[in-house]
């Protein structure tokens, strides 16, 4: 019987998705890898353009794509399996033809043990499986055409709500009150409000608004501005310090329109900032992003370009400063995407080679010990032959919340 409310699974063109699961496949050649079963959230959109309950099986002997829904159960198209447990895929594979396959990779870096184990029990696996992790992570670090279009589209709001965050501050703000008013904003213009992290090591809700020495105060996670938070459970971000005149506000918030993200940074101040070490920091990391942009072509080692911005420090003596004070990051860029931490990483060992497509995000900060955190950070697009495109175009200049 045909349900009305039914509808198709895959959202993205046959065209996009082709190009995504060639991708997909030609790391799973790299890898050395034949089976590969999807669950994670971010992998199933990047494949399907949705977010689904249970599983995308890839095999490089056959041709398509098996989709296996547990939730929504009215998803429907080529390929799409209704189930209710995972037991019931080698079942399903045997009837199509497949022979039980039990060396297929895991999202091992996200999979749950107990998650694994089933699988490992359904598929009569006799060890442990590859880890098919990598293979994503790859995949989606050159991104499709479709993919760098959602990217301007997010960068061009996040751009407009940074324009307008000076019309939302009010004297005697504390940073999380204008955070608050920042993310109202940003949700209002269709921010999806999603700060999709890859992993367990990194939480963080719709971004990060530092002022004073707040920026100094050292968190659990490897970000190149710390931030108390209000509650030891959340330990990053605003603390309710109150925006002082000649402080530094650094506003870092999510940038999330379209399912693929920018990140974009921004140094502003009530009234004038008179430290000159300050400005000097400032002025350098717009220096760094722009001279990294014009060196950052597909071939380049990241590594190289994390040396570069080191050596731009060093000749203008600012490395107490750089990437934290009391706790420094260990980069000055990350891939970003459908989440905010992907490939490449822009490091010191980082063995990433830059791509056409790569999307990073690149963000020489610095703190200044009872000042706060100055520097920028902008999204950019590696292109064929020419520097990189800066997708995030607010002013780079520390601006006046008066």
């Amino acid at each position: 019987m045909h349900d009305n409310n039914n509808e198709r699974l895959l959202l993205l063109t046959a065209a996009e998705a082709d190009r995504r699961i060639g991708r997909v496949r030609q790391a799973m050649l790299d890898n050395h890898i034949s089976e590969l079963l999807i669950s994670d959230n971010a992998n199933v959109y990047y494949l399907t353009g949705r977010v689904f309950r249970g599983f995308v099986f890839i095999s490089l002997d056959i041709d398509s794509p098996i989709y296996f829904v547990r939730r929504p159960a009215s998803l429907t198209g080529s390929n799409v399996y209704a189930i209710r447990k995972v037991e019931e895929i080698p079942a399903f594979l045997s009837s199509l033809g497949l022979a039980n396959p039990t060396r297929v990779a895991l999202e091992l870096d996200t999979t749950p043990y107990s998650a694994v184990s089933r699988v490992m029990a359904a598929f009569a696996m006799p060890e442990l499986p590859t880890n098919g992790s990598p293979v994503m992570r790859a995949a989606r670090s050159v991104k499709t055409q479709l993919e760098c279009d959602e990217m301007r589209r997010s960068g061009a709001m996040q751009t407009l709500v940074y324009k307008n965050i000076p019309s939302l501050f009010r004297e005697g703000m504390t940073d999380i009150e204008l955070q608050i008013e920042i993310e109202r904003e940003l949700r209002l213009r269709g921010c999806l409000g999603q700060f999709r992290v890859s992993g367990p090591e990194m939480e963080i809700f719709m971004g990060n608004v530092l002022t004073g020495d707040n920026a100094d105060a050292p968190s659990p996670y490897d970000f190149a501005m710390g931030g108390a938070g209000l509650n030891p459970s959340l330990p990053v971000g605003a603390d309710g310090s109150l925006v002082r005149p000649g402080m530094p506000v650094m506003v870092d918030v999510n940038g999330n329109f379209t399912g693929h993200m920018t990140d974009m940074t921004r140094t502003y101040s009530y009234g004038p900032i008179s430290d000159a070490t300050a400005l000097k920091a400032h002025a350098l990391s717009i220096d760094i992003c722009h001279a990294v942009a014009e060196a950052a072509r597909p071939g380049v080692a990241a590594a190289d370009l994390y040396n570069m911005a080191a050596d731009m420090v060093k000749a203008a003596r600012l490395e107490p400063y750089f990437m934290g004070h009391r706790q420094h990051a260990g980069f000055i860029g990350h891939g970003v995407g459908i989440e905010i931490n992907e490939a490449p990483v822009i490091a010191p060992r980082s063995r990433d080679i830059l791509a056409e497509g790569n999307a990073i995000a690149l963000e020489p900060k610095f703190v200044i010990p009872g000042i706060g955190a100055v520097g920028i950070e902008n999204t950019y697009l590696v292109t064929d032959d020419a520097a990189m495109e800066c997708i995030t175009l607010a002013d780079e200049g520390i601006t006046d919340l008066c």
